[in-house]
């Protein structure tokens, strides 16, 4: 690929969650790979807690600080709980398209030769598109969830067709459907807007996924963090959904600035010391939130397992609350165990002595498991999350499902689980072959990294 001099500007704008973040950072990681500069757009807020995170840390942008990290405002203030999806989405939509448009206007006008030429917009973000079309530059869509999601939200209209939903997106019963004959099965009650815990956030993210649908048709080209061999159906049935996964940041060197916690490598000096193939590790990703009950079946399940474990525990992660009890536990296990707040996620997956991943199924995670060649025991959250276990364990067949009783997961069943998985070679088997089939992909000649090569050229014509 010939590189040029930078004057192509592409400003990358992602929504204002973790798993959301982490991909477009990686993507835009590969851009600069190729000459062009980025602008990175992160609200406000996130962009404050991505700044603590690095603590004294440099920020990597680039050999010559191609990534331009800035920074616009969401319309809430400090104190609201960004975990209100109906909240947050509302207050986006209301303030960040003018703010976006100012943005770049004054990036045009601060350099005459050099000046944005493209967007690259969380595909959630229709309205930016609709900016990107308005002020004559070229738009794209980022997808950084599966496929098959996508799939899904663009065929709204003909689930209310069908009469599988109602007007505000509930499933009219529980049952099991396929967007195509050869697409992975999908349960209504799983739908992804209708599985976010209240019915007034289900209802808002309904609507604005179907409203979406009308603001997506603005982008020239639709990308996604996913491979065909994962999703080789799904791609089949939506063509215009590129593939150019995995995108994966350790590919680079030095810091990604994209974490909202701060990450404690001590744990890759712990993980030195520990038998190859030993370690459960064990991590649940930016929203889940667990009860007093709950934490504590999942502590005693790792500590009566009798296996050394990597447990990340999130200071949000039951709302502050029990603290006495993770130090108590932490003190109990520290011959076995390490708890942290936040890992080098891809870092520890990659290294030799981890034997399976107990995980929330988030995309992100998902993927880095699945191209690092881990098998998974699957303990999904809220939204995608089911159906991403639906793939791991009926599709690829690389984990096995963690089922609760009368709502929790006990220490029984973690036991049993992490007993039949370490114990069936088969997963690890598949595991593998969807690794070599996930890295072939971004080798050079394979089907990723054409895609993005000509992404790239595009960009630049």
């Amino acid at each position: 690929m010939k590189k040029i001099n930078g004057s192509e500007i592409v400003i990358a704008i992602p929504y204002p969650a973790q798993g959301h973040v982490i991909p477009l950072m990686e993507l835009s990681h590969e851009l600069i790979k190729h000459g062009i500069k980025v602008t990175f757009v992160n609200t406000d807020f996130v962009h404050n807690q991505i700044m603590t995170s690095l603590g004294e840390k440099s920020v990597i942008v680039g050999n010559n600080n191609e990534i331009e990290l800035v920074s616009i405002p969401d319309g809430l203030e400090n104190v609201d709980n960004r975990k209100d999806l109906a909240k947050l989405t509302q207050s986006i939509f209301e303030v960040m398209p003018k703010k976006l448009e100012m943005l770049i206007e004054d990036i045009n006008k601060k350099c005459e030769s050099n000046k944005i030429t493209c967007l690259v917009a969380d595909e959630t973000f229709g309205w930016a598109l609709e900016v990107a079309k308005k002020m004559g530059i070229k738009a794209v869509a980022f997808w950084p969830a599966s496929a098959s999601i996508l799939a899904l939200q663009f065929n709204i209209q003909n689930l209310l067709d069908d009469g599988l939903i109602d007007n505000d997106g509930q499933p009219i019963k529980d049952e099991t459907i396929k967007l195509s004959p050869m697409m992975p099965p999908m349960r209504t009650k799983e739908f992804v807007w209708a599985y976010l815990g209240d019915k007034t956030t289900e209802k808002m993210v309904f609507h604005y996924m179907k409203g979406n649908n009308k603001s997506v048709k603005f982008a020239d080209k639709i990308i996604c963090n996913t491979t065909y061999e994962h999703e080789s159906t799904t791609l089949d049935f939506v063509p215009q959904i590129i593939p150019i996964g995995p995108l994966l940041a350790t590919n680079y060197v030095g810091s990604i600035a994209g974490n909202f916690w701060q990450e404690d490598s001590t744990c890759l000096n712990w993980l030195d010391q520990q038998e190859t193939n030993s370690v459960i590790y064990v991590a649940f990703g930016s929203f889940t939130v667990f009860d007093h009950t709950q934490l504590q079946e999942l502590a005693f399940g790792l500590e009566l397992s009798n296996r050394p474990f990597l447990l990340v525990i999130r200071p949000d992660i039951n709302n502050g609350e029990n603290q006495s009890f993770l130090e108590e536990f932490e003190e109990r296990v520290r011959n076995r165990g390490k708890v942290i707040q936040w890992a080098p996620q891809q870092k520890v997956l990659s290294h030799p002595s981890i034997a399976c991943f107990i995980s929330h199924c988030g995309w992100n995670s998902t993927m880095e498991g699945t191209t690092k060649g881990v098998s998974f025991l699957c303990w999904p959250y809220f939204a995608d999350q089911f159906f991403n276990q639906t793939l791991i364990c009926d599709v690829w067949k690389v984990g096995l499902r963690l089922d609760p009783v009368g709502g929790i997961i006990t220490r029984e069943e973690i036991i049993c689980k992490i007993k039949k998985l370490l114990q069936g070679e088969e997963f690890k088997v598949r595991a593998m072959e969807l690794r070599n089939m996930a890295i072939n992909n971004i080798k050079e000649g394979g089907r990723s990294s054409k895609n993005l090569n000509d992404f790239v050229d595009w960009i630049k014509a």
